[in-house]
């Protein structure tokens, strides 16, 4: 029965990512990909906020407790998406001194139907 948590982790972790790339585009951000892997890691949302590349990492917490989605994100885990996204602008051919990049966080809280959504930019 274990399996059966899994599956509805990993659609929650799907539908959350979703919802953040809907958020994203409202704000006028153009998504360029999702689940970028690596073996760093991987980066739930790579878009584009006009000249600036976002490294977007995606939390969900259904409550507060232990200080909600955004104390979820800890410093080994910016490390390996440090890591990760010098890997994409590799891959992608971008000089990563030349090419202004950030990392976001949107992190959703409370009940997956309707979420609250807060969007921190330029995170760590």
């Amino acid at each position: 029965m274990r399996w059966i948590k899994q599956l509805t982790t990993k659609n929650i972790g799907e539908q959350t990512e979703q919802l953040a790339a809907h958020y994203l585009r409202q704000q006028g951000l153009n998504c360029l990909t999702c689940n970028f892997s690596s073996k760093y890691g991987e980066i739930d949302i790579i878009a584009q906020d006009d000249d600036v590349l976002v490294f977007v990492e995606v939390k969900y917490r259904k409550q507060a407790n232990y200080g909600g989605a955004i104390a979820a994100i800890s410093a080994a885990k910016q490390q390996k998406l440090k890591l990760c996204a010098s890997f994409y602008l590799q891959q992608a051919q971008l000089n990563e001194y030349n090419t202004p990049c950030r990392f976001d966080v949107v992190a959703l809280q409370g009940p997956i139907e309707q979420p609250n959504i807060t969007w921190l930019k330029n995170a760590f």
